[in-house]
């Protein structure tokens, strides 16, 4: 009887699992709430108009599961953001969720992008939301990451490309930035500047290419000790854009933390690189590998 009960219980415990994994992912995921103090900081520095018009009504999918490492301050914070900075600015319709069923192919179609914020560990083990992904984006419409985005896809080297690279550590902790396309209208918000910023800093591995990728951002390794951290080719990306087909890429790694999205600076440029990703801001999206002359990055003042 003890053994039957023991067996029973393993049984029990089991189907307590499957259940939680399949239907209880939002209890297993709880983002906190931001008070009403937080909610009013973060309105004093969200951006006040949309950067260029929208060519017509947008509706953007602001994507937050998890099924990896959960940066729960960095969503609670980045997820009002982007809701508020939408409904405030008219540059889109902000719609939040986590559930894949997002994807599916009916679903999915009624969005203009897909911004996947900070989402980890995604398989997208079915194939009809594989397809239904790369369709989308394939078909002229867009897709957004920040930080984690790029932690995804590992068994799915399409998803993988798509986003642009994959994530290899995060070795850093202060980074000297550079522009490495200093008059792209997406950088626009940094005034012709590098700059210092203080994040978890994200190094990558392949698929990541400048034979692909528009690099916008980049570490300076020059103002980084000898015996830093570095990829074998000593580029180092933060920012990136390209072109899937007939739509368009945005990624960027700053964002560990809430409180990299009430840094005005990174909040318009990631509002920039949503309207690039809608398809309302133009910017021109050539390999970086590819542009002849080769830009003069704008490089970051040295640290006193």
């Amino acid at each position: 009887m003890s053994t039957r009960c023991a067996l029973f219980g393993m049984f029990l415990a089991a189907l307590a699992v499957s259940i939680a994994s399949s239907s209880g992912f939002a209890a297993e995921r709880q983002l906190k709430q931001l008070s009403e103090a937080q909610i009013a900081q973060l309105e004093e520095v969200l951006p006040e108009k949309a950067t260029v018009k929208p060519r017509q009504p947008r509706k953007l999918l602001i994507f937050w599961r998890c099924e990896g490492f959960f940066h729960d301050d960095a969503i609670a914070w980045s997820n009002k953001a982007l809701e508020v900075i939408g409904e405030k600015t008219g540059a889109y319709t902000p719609v939040i969720s986590a559930d894949m069923a997002m994807f599916e192919p009916e679903k999915l179609q009624e969005f203009d992008a897909v911004f996947f914020n900070n989402t980890s560990a995604l398989k997208f083990e079915n194939e009809a939301h594989r397809k239904s992904l790369l369709d989308f984006v394939r078909g002229g419409k867009g897709i957004v990451g920040s930080h984690a985005a790029t932690d995804n896809f590992y068994q799915w080297p399409e998803g993988a490309a798509m986003m642009g690279a994959l994530f290899a550590g995060h070795p850093w902790y202060e980074a000297p930035v550079k522009l490495d396309d200093p008059t792209n209208p997406l950088l626009r918000v940094f005034e012709g500047q590098g700059f210092w910023f203080r994040d978890e800093m994200y190094k990558f591995r392949d698929p990541y290419s400048r034979d692909r990728l528009r690099v916008l951002l980049s570490f300076d390794m020059s103002r980084l000790p000898a015996d830093a951290p570095n990829r074998e080719d000593g580029d180092n990306a933060i920012a990136w854009i390209q072109q899937v087909g007939k739509g368009r890429v945005f990624y960027c790694s700053f964002g560990h933390d809430g409180r990299i999205f009430r840094d005005p600076r990174i909040l318009q440029f990631y509002l920039d690189g949503i309207q690039y990703a809608l398809g309302d801001l133009e910017a021109d999206a050539t390999p970086s590998a590819k542009l002849d002359p080769q830009p003069k990055p704008a490089l970051p003042p040295e640290k006193k």
